[in-house]
This record gives structure tokens, sequence and C-alpha cells, in this order.
């Protein structure tokens, strides 16, 4: 998977069932993807929050980009969080998430995001192999060398988000391997979610723990419901 900006609840529930997880820290740039920005809470309606990137080339990778203007942007972000989330009932979780991105987002796009699901990873207590793309040296563009790192680890399932179906499909990945090919299942329940009037689903992992605290966000990540 790549690196998300502070995933939402499926990411980590896919994580949870690895026991080998690649980070595609080599990819290219995307604007306005989830390598950049996902959404939490505000005024009860679902935000943005963006992180600025310095675009210096077309074909930029994710472990070669910067972070612009952070300190400036982290201060907004972090005030936004706090009128927002400052009574929720586990607010003080939450903010370990924030203080994470305040220590580390001056090392860059991929190291940010990266550090930051190994830090609430550790905190769910999910404890796949982590790796890295850019350290592996595979060859190949797609499922080719998707194939390469089920054949790299041995693996005998690949777990695979339901989003990358048909891209599968149209590169007729399970002819390039012998590794069986299975589509995560993650159904989104509702939970207790301070400041809205209706649940807003799919929201960062930073509002279940806001809501739920750590423990019972590990057990929304696993299972989908409390």
């Amino acid at each position: 998977m790549q690196p998300s900006f502070i995933p939402w609840a499926g990411y980590f529930n896919l994580l949870a069932q690895a026991d080998d997880f690649v980070f595609l820290d080599d990819v290219q740039l995307e604007k306005q993807s989830w390598q950049t920005r996902n959404r939490i809470i505000e005024n009860g309606k679902a935000r943005w929050i963006s992180v600025p990137v310095k675009h210096l080339s077309l074909t930029q990778k994710i472990n070669e980009t910067e972070i612009s203007n952070f300190n400036f942007w982290f201060i907004k972000f972090e005030r936004s969080f706090i009128y927002t989330y400052k009574t929720h009932p586990h607010y003080e979780a939450a903010q370990e998430i924030i203080d994470f991105i305040g220590n580390y987002g001056n090392k860059g796009l991929a190291q940010l995001n990266q550090k930051l699901i190994l830090h609430v990873s550790k905190q769910l207590n999910l404890t796949p192999r982590f790796h890295f793309a850019s350290e592996l040296n595979q060859d190949g563009v797609r499922s080719d060398r998707l194939a390469n790192f089920c054949k790299r680890f041995e693996a005998e399932v690949y777990l695979s988000p339901v989003g990358s179906m048909e891209y599968l499909s149209e590169d007729r990945f399970n002819e390039k391997t012998t590794t069986n090919l299975q589509f995560q299942t993650y159904q989104v329940m509702s939970y207790p979610q301070k400041g809205t009037q209706e649940f807003i689903s799919h929201l960062s992992i930073l509002d279940v723990v806001a809501n739920l605290g750590w423990v019972g966000a590990r057990k929304y990540v696993i299972d989908g419901v409390l």
C-alpha cells in the first residue's frame, strides 16, 4: 500500500491481517490523493486536511517529496484539531497523533506518513513485518511488480483492497503468480461520533481514536463494529 496521510480504519484493518506489509514509498506523487490528505470533522461536517508539498517535477516520487512550510501549516492544523476535538472523550489519545506529526513533519512526506502509520499500529497492537519497496529492489510496474513482491516473500495469499480489483483483473494478476488473490472485506459500522448530527464514515483514524480511544479503536479496526 502507498503510505497515506493519517489513513482511515480500513487501511489498518488490512494491515492487521498481514504477515508482511510493504510500503510503496517509491511510487509517483499524485496531486489531491490520499498521499497528502485525509478527512476529519469540523463544524459537524467532513473537512479535508491537506499537507502542502513541494512539486519539483512531474515524475517525483513520494519518498523524494518534501513538505512545504511545515511549521506554518502544522500550527493551523493543530488549532483546527483542538477546536473540534478538545471535548471529545479520548482527546488526549488523539493528541498523541497530532504531537507525532509535529515531531516528524520536517522529515519528508513518505517518512512522515510511514512513521505515523507505524506509531498508530503500535498503539493498536498490530504487528506485521513492515518493509519498504524502495529497499526491496523489485522490478516491474503494477501487477508485474506486485507478483515479484509475492514471490520475494513466498506469499501464499495476497490480500488486496477491493478498490484494486479492476486493475488486477485487467492485468490478469492471477496468471502471473501462484499466490492466491483475496480481497479485503471490511464492513464500516457507525460509532458514537461527537459533533455530528449523522454519522460520517471513512474519516481518518484520528476521528476514531478521539471518539473511542486506543482500545475501542483497535476493536473497531479489526471488526468494523464495537
